[in-house]
């Protein structure tokens, strides 16, 4: 059952990763195209952006392939963190995206007020943007409710690199219309929105770290979580007290470790029975996958 569970969210997690990528294809393909026939260092730069959102499908389908990959000798705890490593280098990569943006952006509001000309862009540039917007931002939809549905963080992680990809698409739209609207003055906007939407790429790059970052470091889960995990254990007849509770994230899955204690007097095999019951109802609540260890001790 575990397996076939495993085999059906891997399954979800390579369609859409499949599909992004197939879309990144054509968009890195279009908007080289445009940006050189269009004339738009703009547009180039956003081309530039859905390769890296290209290179992120491919890790996010090496990644969670492995993390899917049940326990061995080497791994007791299984794979699962070869996906939060795939978070970890998704979240790297928006976040040098967001400051090479903000880094050319600025560069090209300093050379306009130092009198450098910038160059004017072609409608071509204005709806390769446009078209990207769409369809990046349908894919951002798709790919996090699917993300969300198989509580896959690097998948999430990715559907949110789609819509950093529609940010910037926007920016650039913004810029290269109002190259070609208000002329040789109204180009200083294409920078300036490349650097509004660097500021967004940016802060969803570390949205998208800090939670990796907490996994690594061994954070325990979020307090409420672990104020369910003992009412769920006291919920069990028998079960008077929960201490020493220990929890952390492996990849998409909770590794909870606690000690309960009951009355001394119950049998070894009743005392067994009652652990069993916890473990079921943590499953039930946080998934068959869920690792968890529990230490029974006498009331005192």
């Amino acid at each position: 059952m575990l397996e076939k569970e495993s085999i059906l969210r891997e399954r979800a997690v390579s369609h859409a990763t499949v599909l992004g990528g197939v879309v990144n294809i054509v968009l890195v393909i279009c908007k080289f195209a445009a940006g050189i026939y269009g004339r738009s260092a703009a547009m180039i730069a956003d081309a530039v952006h859905s390769l890296s959102d290209l290179a992120t499908d491919v890790v996010v389908l090496v990644f969670v392939h492995i993390s899917n990959k049940p326990e061995d000798r080497g791994h007791d705890y299984g794979h699962g963190k070869y996906e939060t490593l795939a978070t970890l280098l998704i979240g790297a990569a928006l976040l040098i995206v967001g400051f090479g943006i903000l880094w050319g952006g600025a560069g090209q509001i300093w050379r306009f007020f130092h009198g450098e000309q910038l160059q004017s862009p072609g409608w071509i540039a204005f709806w390769a943007a446009l078209v990207s917007i769409v369809s990046k931002e349908i894919l951002f939809q798709y790919t996090r409710r699917v993300g969300r549905r198989v509580e896959s963080p690097a998948l999430i992680a990715n559907a949110w690199h789609h819509r950093s990809d529609a940010f910037s698409s926007i920016g650039t739209a913004v810029g290269i219309g109002g190259a070609i609207v208000l002329g040789e003055n109204g180009r200083i906007l294409d920078p300036i929105a490349a650097v509004i939407v660097s500021l967004f790429i940016i802060h969803v790059a570390i949205k998208q770290l800090k939670p990796c970052l907490n996994e690594l470091l061994e954070s325990s889960l979020p307090d409420e979580v672990e104020q369910q995990i003992v009412r769920t254990a006291l919920s069990v007849e028998g079960v008077s007290h929960v201490h020493h509770l220990r929890t952390r994230r492996i990849g998409s899955h909770y590794a909870i470790d606690m000690h309960v204690r009951m009355n001394e007097n119950l049998s070894l095999r009743c005392a067994h029975d009652k652990s069993t019951q916890i473990e079921k109802k943590l499953k039930e609540l946080y998934g068959m996958n869920t690792y968890i260890s529990i230490h029974v001790e006498p009331e005192k």
